[in-house]
């Protein structure tokens, strides 16, 4: 793979608002600036990881992506002979188990898509090829990616501006994560995530990226806090962009893993010094238009300070590979379980801003906790993970709980689990039963998911909103669900094997 093809660049430029005809004449500027035309195959993947008008800052804007879609389309178009595009598509897998169709409906993509005629891709429906790793430090030999991006000519990746409190930020490489699916994702999802973001380097490199600053998230990832940036960031190298989009907001890229590892393997530059940064932007003006941005990164035990959710954090187990983020000392799994039940409560609240009023005094443990748990009678207390273990008293019984953690390694992900949203509300249901009387539950799973943190705290929590059942959303999401569900039974029936070995065209 040749990493660096061209010098890398990063290019800032002001827009003030989601106006589709602005944000083409800046792209198209950016596009001609690198010397860039799409051809071929052209897969645009902005982020959806969630798309709801209860978390309209957490996604790529259908505004942004529309204004994306024409400056290809009219780059194509104004330059005569050479190659052509063949297709210019869209793609995504969008997460909470939640369907991508229903993030396309939500986020008002739908519209948008079928005015310009482009072709969308739902990475979940899509076969999945295995791409093999083979370089040093790598957490396996082989990843899957849906074939559109296994096959894609012109890669565009069209982030959002972003913190994230399990990976500090999310720019343009770690909107990475949705390059594979639900089955796939989990895998290394834990305290090997930044790694696991590097690694996903190797699949494909964008020929072009765009994030989407306009009004960029802060605080966090699924349920950002609105902060007005006035910003389009363009870039031909993703770890330069990253870096750049770093310093905007005060931080240095060296300190971020995943952006350091990705460097360090040769994908790019992090040095801002030594990045060309162009545009009507400079670095410093856009760094006082950042001036006061919030970064997520914070423990679970400070972030529920203060509530009626007391949390406690072991570290995670050791592991079998070697983790050159933290210099092989991990004493905290950023990337797994303290993480998700902090994005839960915040959708929680989102859908019933009550909920904290409602909810009962609880108790969370992650990891090898090693100290006291203050839980009075009627007091639920929740172990959560494989890797949670914990020893001692709670109201006169003497509890012992020993996870049963395997290392990601022994993971195989020609064989990932299978498990869909409804599954997953059965089985947290059941065992939220059949707890009832008991002053502990232990829920298990490497990570416990975003989704499944929300259906334990709402199953705990009598009276709180329950956004899987929300009627609102409903009729929505059941039909997108239905719609997957039969493109993937299709597949099936035709013999088209979900998962195969190899690239293929």
């Amino acid at each position: 793979m040749d990493l660096q093809p061209v010098a890398p660049k990063v290019i800032l430029r002001s827009c003030a608002d989601y106006d589709v005809e602005m944000i083409r004449r800046i792209v198209g500027d950016g596009l001609r600036e690198f010397g860039l035309r799409p051809s071929g195959r052209t897969l645009v993947k902005p982020n959806l990881v969630t798309a709801n008008p209860l978390f309209q800052h957490a996604y790529t804007r259908p505004e942004f992506t529309e204004g994306v879609l024409l400056a290809l389309r009219d780059r194509d178009a104004e330059v005569p002979g050479g190659p052509k595009m063949t297709e210019l598509a869209l793609g995504e897998r969008s997460g909470l188990m939640t369907p991508t169709r229903y993030a396309l409906d939500r986020a008002g993509y739908n519209p948008m898509l079928k005015r310009l005629g482009v072709k969308m891709y739902c990475f979940e429906e899509q076969p999945q090829v295995e791409i093999p790793l083979t370089h040093p430090g790598r957490l396996r030999d082989y990843v899957y990616t849906p074939a559109p991006v296994a096959r894609a000519d012109f890669f565009v990746n069209c982030p959002k501006f972003k913190a994230h409190p399990w990976t500090t930020v999310t720019f343009s490489m770690k909107n990475y994560i949705g390059i594979q699916d639900d089955r796939h994702r989990v895998i290394d999802h834990d305290q090997h995530l930044d790694e696991k973001v590097a690694d996903l380097q190797y699949v494909i490199q964008p020929k072009f990226i765009a994030v989407d600053a306009i009004i960029a998230g802060q605080g966090r990832m699924l349920t950002p806090i609105p902060f007005p940036l006035g910003l389009i960031v363009m870039g031909n190298n993703q770890p330069a962009l990253d870096a750049v989009c770093s310093a905007i907001i005060g931080l240095r890229a060296a300190d971020i893993p995943h952006i350091r590892l990705a460097s360090e393997r040769g994908f790019g530059p992090i040095d801002v010094a030594k990045i060309d940064i162009t545009g009507d932007v400079t670095l410093e003006q856009a760094r006082e238009r950042a001036r006061g941005f919030k970064v997520g990164l914070t423990r679970v035990e400070k972030y529920f300070e203060g509530t009626k959710i007391s949390a406690h954090a072991g570290p995670p187990p050791a592991s079998e590979r070697h983790s050159p983020c933290c210099n092989g000392h991990l004493d905290y799994c950023w990337g797994g379980c303290p993480g998700t039940i902090q994005e839960a409560i915040e959708i929680i609240r989102a859908y019933d801003e009550q909920a904290d009023a409602k909810m009962p005094r609880m108790h969370f443990v992650f990891g090898a906790y090693q100290g006291p748990i203050d839980a009075r009678p009627g007091e639920k207390v929740v172990f959560v993970g494989d890797c949670v273990h914990w020893k001692g008293n709670l109201n006169g019984e003497l509890v012992e709980i020993q996870g049963d953690y395997r290392d990601g390694a022994a993971k195989d992900p020609h064989h990932p689990a299978t498990t869909g949203i409804y599954q997953k509300i059965a089985a947290t249901t059941a065992k939220l039963l059949s707890a009832r009387n008991k002053s502990w539950i232990h829920v298990k799973g490497c990570p416990v998911t975003v989704s499944e943190q929300v259906l334990v705290l709402v199953g705990l929590s009598p009276g709180v909103n329950n956004p899987y059942t929300d009627q609102r959303e409903a009729f929505a999401f059941n039909k997108a669900y239905l719609k997957w569900r039969g493109a993937t039974l299709i597949q099936r029936l035709r013999g088209i094997p979900y998962q195969k070995r190899g690239i293929s065209a």
